[in-house]
């Protein structure tokens, strides 16, 4: 997805919680508040890309999990051999870096469109798909 398709998804979600009654606001507001991500915090976990942090950060625990072994393992092989695995690390996590703001906008994005539709469940409101 393209930074200009996300931002309009942004902007889409954004305008249906000013929608919101004050009361459904609020409550949206505060289911919000702990689950955004930060895109600096995300990037700046991703400049350490052998260590997978920045999948953590997400909640992406497999992955972050599989990061971090891959690359113990590279370093504990490396004259073996391993140094292959840590530069496959390199090669998948690299893009990662570069795309960081716009894989948390996508996050973002997601837990928004998902505490809009709890908010109008709890509510009782028609939820719009």
């Amino acid at each position: 997805m393209s930074t200009a398709s996300l931002d309009k998804e942004e902007d889409s979600l954004r305008s249906a919680v000013t929608g919101l009654q004050p009361e459904h606001r609020k409550y949206y507001y505060e289911l919000e508040r702990t689950k955004l991500k930060d895109p600096d915090t995300y990037a700046a976990l991703n400049y350490i890309i052998i260590g997978g942090l920045h999948h953590f950060y997400l909640g992406k625990w497999l992955f972050g999990l599989l990061n971090l072994m891959g690359t113990l393992i590279g370093f504990m092989t490396f004259a073996m051999g391993g140094w292959a695995l840590i530069v496959f690390v390199l090669v998948i996590e690299l893009p990662q870096l570069f795309r960081s703001q716009s894989i948390v906008k996508r996050w973002n994005n997601a837990v928004m469109a998902k505490t809009l539709q709890e908010t109008r469940i709890h509510f009782g409101l028609a939820p719009r798909i």
